[in-house]
Formats: structure tokens, sequence, C-alpha cells
């Protein structure tokens, strides 16, 4: 079984942006924390960020064909990235949508996700851990199905 991690624009910078809003913790700790994860689950990982939608599209096309599910923290293309929702629809693989922050409770544009409503979840405000609840639900309903 294969997941892909894949993380949108700026999550490059985590560590170093907003701490008091996403937290100390790298996108190297979560690649971390999450590939010890797998090696728990019996599940193999693969990363993936851009700045870019158009390479998230293309990684995902590429992928999808030998995947079995996708964890994506989308960043600000959550609320505007269509092309992103379309490569997530026609790969027709289950996907979590994963923030670190509370993007319920931030700016009012921030609320809208243009992925939720055909992702299998969306885990928000949990920080780095939310990745962890992403890999381990899709894990359980890969497995179960």
């Amino acid at each position: 079984m294969k997941i892909l991690i894949i993380n949108g624009p700026n999550l490059n910078n985590l560590g170093k942006r907003d701490p008091a809003l996403y937290g100390a913790g790298t996108l190297a700790d979560i690649e971390k924390r999450v590939a010890v994860l797998a090696e728990e689950l019996g599940v193999e990982v693969a990363f993936f960020q851009s700045n870019h939608e158009g390479s998230i599209v293309d990684f995902i096309q590429e992928s999808a064909p030998g995947a079995d599910g996708v964890a994506i923290n989308p960043g600000a293309l959550t609320h505007y990235g269509v092309s992103l929702r379309d490569a997530l629809q026609d790969s027709k693989l289950p996907f979590v949508e994963v923030h670190i922050s509370n993007i319920h409770a931030r700016e009012e544009f921030r609320h809208r996700s243009v992925l939720v409503d055909i992702a299998a979840g969306q885990i928000a405000g949990l920080g780095l851990n939310g990745y962890l609840y992403a890999l381990d639900y899709l894990a359980g309903i890969l497995k179960s199905s």
C-alpha cells in the first residue's frame, strides 16, 4: 500500500513561517514522523512539496497509478486550486485534506475549501499530528476495503 503525502505552497517554510500559528516543526520533522508511523503501519509513503499548483498536479497524475491514497496539505490552494481539485478527483484515490492551523477559526476567505466535498475527510487545527491522523485513517480504510 502506498500513500502520497503532498504539501502545497509555503509549507517548505514551516519552522520559520509564523511559529505562533504553525508551530516550530519543519517539513522535514513532519516527514520523519510520518515515515516512522508509515513503517509501523506497513505503508509506503512518497513525499512531495511544491509552491506551484501545476507541479502538484503533475505529481498526482504521474504518481496516482501506483498509489492507493493521498494526504494533502494544499496550503493556499485549498481556497482556489480548481486544477488541483480536478487532478485529485481524476486520480480516483481517497484523500484527506490536512491543515496545521484551524482554517475555520481564521480569516473568512480561509473557511472555504474547493476540495473538502470530494475528500474522504478534513483535519484542521491539530498541528503536525494532523498528518499522522490522516495517514492512520487512510491506512485503515484502505486495509479494510
